[in-house]
């Protein structure tokens, strides 16, 4: 079946500003329904996604590109640290919660934002992912948290295989967003201000998320992670297929999962 955008249903998390509210609320023309989620609330999560399922029958493609980075770290109330879970348990739960509405809407894609930070992870460690033992540093916690994504859209791909749901993970660039502008991490956002002349702007930061949102044709490329709408190479550690599938197991537990969804 060829891909084709029309008509589809569309959920993107954090597209209140910034690269994903600003493309599609170009390229459509149409109005954008805003409902409210916090990634750092499992509960909001839960009832962001019945209160989601109950209104749309219908759900062709999920864009997780919410995110956020901490310089201090901070424990969400379900006992998480804080860019562990916006970053990767809560969408990590909400995809899941919209799963069986996704398959059933096939074809269907979902997206991950990533980003090239991923490259400055070392590897999770499964001991300590809400990083209670190590010396909290929040670059590395964000690098770890984009490493997650790069490995749920892996997954995503290998047990939604042959459901006609495809999955992927990209890098949009250094972008001209709220992104280190909000939160507490004042290094980031200093550096976001002194580098946004030299900044992709939101339009171009979308592109690669909106080609694997629209583009006809890429279904072979299933699992990849993508910059600048082409496939590209990941760290080794995104390499590392063992570790995808045991963050998968764990995430679920985390979560409060009791079923594989796949």
């Amino acid at each position: 079946m060829t891909w084709d955008v029309e008509g589809k249903t569309a959920l993107v998390t954090g597209a209140n500003s910034g690269i994903a509210a600003d493309e599609l609320t170009k390229r459509t023309g149409v109005p954008v329904e805003v409902m409210t989620v916090d990634l750092a609330s499992l509960e909001s999560v839960r009832k962001f996604a019945a209160e989601f399922l109950a209104g749309h029958d219908a759900l062709h493609i999920l864009v997780n590109n919410a995110g956020g980075t901490w310089s201090q770290r901070r424990v969400t109330e379900d006992g998480h640290e804080t860019t562990f879970q916006v970053n990767h348990l809560g969408p990590f739960l909400l995809t899941h919660l919209l799963l069986e509405r996704i398959k059933a809407s096939a074809p269907a894609r979902i997206v991950n934002t990533s980003s090239t930070g991923h490259n400055f992870s070392k590897g999770l460690d499964f001991e300590d992912l809400d990083r209670e033992r190590r010396r909290y540093a929040s670059m590395r916690a964000y690098a770890d948290s984009k490493l997650c994504n790069i490995y749920f859209a892996q997954q995503l791909a290998d047990r939604l295989e042959g459901t006609g749901v495809t999955a992927y993970s990209f890098h949009p660039g250094f972008v001209r967003t709220n992104f280190g502008h909000e939160g507490d991490t004042f290094l980031l956002s200093i550096g976001a201000r002194l580098g946004s002349p030299f900044a992709r702007s939101p339009k171009k930061g979308a592109e690669t998320g909106v080609h694997l949102a629209s583009e006809p044709g890429i279904e072979d490329l299933n699992g990849q992670y993508f910059f600048n709408c082409k496939p590209k190479r990941t760290s080794k550690a995104a390499q590392d297929g063992a570790a995808a599938c045991r963050l998968w197991d764990v995430s679920e537990e985390l979560v409060g999962l009791t079923e594989v969804q796949s």
